[in-house]
């Protein structure tokens, strides 16, 4: 059954002559009365009593047209959305986003917002495995997470800025002269930090068992904004990348010394997807606030 066969169905229901409604639709009249009949064929029921010249609609025919015109109408309603996707009139974006990275995604956000006020945003937040997670079984558009090395074939991986591993104590502490910070002197400090899930501590771990180093973790936490608020009592230190404290009062960063001690933001989608209009919008506004 094709959207055709109903407008010329709707067209002869409206006119009750198969020659007049041949020429309202610019066709012949073997080619509507054809169509016409292929329709009834599929139907299995004649939408029409043919008496000599006239034409008057059967039972079937009437009940069969109210479920044509709205068939014609929804098919009307789906073009007009997909025009409106394109001009982002419409539509929904869900991005995944660490805490490290919030600063990025509410600046773009903002302004994204106030040019496109009729895109709909979901934004999650999580740790870098459980975004990628939801990426992978579709739940999400993209995320911006820390990523070193670009593992997975199926991601597409765009770089945004590199930040480095930090330090990150009370604004008061005498540790603030420091301009930089061995991984030894970090190690021996009262250490909090997030929870063996964030990637950022699973990064530190892993250059502190490269430097044979044991430091003295007190207290591992799965929330950054309660990690950061016992970090301003003087009492603990954390590690995070530098971005993470961005407009944070009260904290201070110093960056950590040593080779290879900074970290990669990135994009991550999807390669085999349909790219919607209103995240390639978006991803273009981000990557230029994140350039200036």
């Amino acid at each position: 059954m094709e959207l055709r066969q109903l407008k010329y169905f709707l067209k002869a229901k409206e006119l009750l002559n198969f020659t007049e409604a041949a020429s309202a639709l610019y066709i012949s009249q073997s080619t509507l009365s054809q169509q016409i009949k292929q329709l009834e064929d599929e139907l299995q029921v004649p939408l029409f009593n043919r008496i000599g010249k006239r034409i008057t609609l059967t039972e079937a025919g009437d009940l069969f047209a109210v479920y044509a015109q709205q068939s014609i109408n929804k098919a009307s309603d789906g073009l007009e959305l997909l025009k409106d996707l394109n001009n982002l009139e419409t539509g929904k974006v869900a991005i995944g986003v660490t805490y490290a990275l919030r600063h990025v995604v509410t600046k773009a956000l903002i302004l994204f917002s106030s040019q496109y006020p009729k895109i709909q945003f979901e934004i999650v937040f999580g740790t870098s495995q459980e975004l990628i997670q939801k990426l992978n079984h579709f739940q999400l558009d993209v995320i911006l997470t820390f990523e070193e090395i670009a593992s997975e074939a199926h991601f597409k991986y765009l770089e945004l800025f590199t930040s480095p591993m930090a330090l990150v104590t009370a604004s008061e502490t005498p540790l603030t002269n420091k301009k930089s910070i061995s991984l030894d002197e970090v190690s021996s400090l009262p250490l909090a930090l997030p929870s063996s899930g964030f990637s950022t501590t699973q990064f530190i771990n892993k250059a502190f068992e490269k430097s044979n180093l044991h430091p003295n973790v007190t207290i591992e936490i799965n929330d950054i904004p309660t990690l950061l608020e016992l970090i301003k009592t003087g009492k603990w230190h954390t590690i995070l990348t530098k971005t993470t404290i961005e407009n944070e009062e009260d904290l201070h960063a110093i960056p950590i010394s040593g080779k290879n001690m900074t970290r990669t933001a990135m994009l991550i989608s999807l390669k085999e997807v349909y790219e919607k209009k209103a995240v390639v919008a978006f991803l273009k506004m981000l990557m230029e606030n994140v350039t200036t």
